[in-house]
């Protein structure tokens, strides 16, 4: 990728040198971070002995001036740069968060410099539209003929509403059944614009649901056994957790196991097995376990129905629930083979 870091570069430079006056170089470079670092409007006037609001007012006349320059072909170094651009952004679906853009563009992690290098790009280009960086939306490039900032927003903010109307997460799938555009990878790069968004395994939800944007590591155990949707030993909850796409995944088997014991959400079914309540699962020992099925059952039950039954909600050997049954205190034997609860 350092073809396309050189031809970046020299749309950097061919831009910089359309502006004459050194003042207004160093506005523009300081403000958008060309030489690696962004300054604040305040920063900039200090240096400069002027109000942050006569440093508003310059940057805004420069970039007008510098957009005009590439409309009227007087920047040339600029048309391969929007050429690299766009490309990029039509295989990530016309629209791509800054850093994406950058990393996807330089083939690795990019600098700060060279985010800042296509953020500026996008400024002064026709041909691309810039999303600036507040609290609902992240800075990101789009190419220009799919929307301005405007109807960029409005998009990301339909995304945002069909999601919370659900009050669940979705797929791209589900969401393209519920929205209107040519392909969900439009819909997966639109989304991504969003800070009230995240995303898990193939899921878009609020960033505040714990099911796509765990947190903890409870949060965590409760999308990996939400993802296998059957009961795991929390030895194998812990290798999940390390085989996972989360963003912090280094914990011990015995953190796992901690924080199993805690939460009220995981239920402990049998030697080291644990469920998730809201699949039906409750906490307690066997003859518990017993003692409900009995006190729900509406006449006496048979051995085998009682094993049955306890079965599917703990993982314990057959023997364990025969041995509980002998417990005369609880349980009373009608006859060879049927049980129901002890008279109190």
């Amino acid at each position: 990728m350092v073809a396309n870091a050189e031809v970046i570069e020299k749309a950097i430079k061919g831009s910089l040198n359309i502006v004459e006056q050194e003042r207004e170089k160093e506005i523009i470079s300081r403000r958008f971070g060309l030489s690696g670092h962004k300054e604040t409007l305040e920063q900039i006037g200090d240096m400069l002995s002027i109000t942050r609001e006569r440093v508003r007012q310059l940057e805004k006349a420069i970039l007008i001036r510098l957009r005009i320059s590439s409309e009227d072909g007087k920047i040339p170094e600029l048309t391969p740069a929007e050429k690299i651009i766009i490309r990029n952004l039509t295989e990530m679906g016309r629209i791509a968060k800054v850093s994406d853009l950058a990393d996807k563009i330089y083939g690795r992690t990019a600098t700060l410099k060279e985010r800042a290098n296509l953020s500026f790009i996008g400024n002064i280009s026709a041909s691309l539209t810039v999303i600036e960086e507040n609290d609902k939306y992240w800075g990101a490039v789009g190419i220009a003929e799919y929307g301005d900032e405007k109807a960029i927003r409005t998009k990301v903010d339909e995304i945002v509403s069909v999601i919370k109307a659900n009050k669940a997460p979705l797929t791209l799938e589900q969401l393209d059944e519920k929205l209107n555009y040519e392909h969900p990878d439009h819909i997966r790069a639109v989304a991504s614009v969003s800070k009230q968004l995240s995303t898990l395994n193939d899921l878009w939800g609020l960033a505040k649901w714990p099911t796509v944007n765990p947190k903890n590591i409870r949060d965590k155990i409760y999308v990996v056994l939400e993802d296998k949707k059957e009961p795991m030993h929390f030895a194998d909850i812990a290798k999940a957790i390390k085989d996972s796409n989360f963003k912090r995944k280094n914990v011990t088997i015995q953190a796992i196991h901690n924080e199993l014991i805690k939460d009220p959400r995981f239920v402990l079914i049998g030697r080291g097995i644990y469920a998730l309540s809201s699949w039906g699962y409750s906490k307690g020992t066997v003859s518990d376990i017993i003692v409900g099925i009995l006190g729900k059952a509406t006449s006496p039950l048979t051995r085998e129905e009682i094993v049955k039954r306890v079965l599917k909600a703990r993982k314990v050997k057959e023997t364990t629930i025969l041995l509980n049954l002998q417990n005369k205190k609880l349980f009373k034997k009608v006859d060879k083979n049927t049980y129901t609860l002890a008279e109190k």
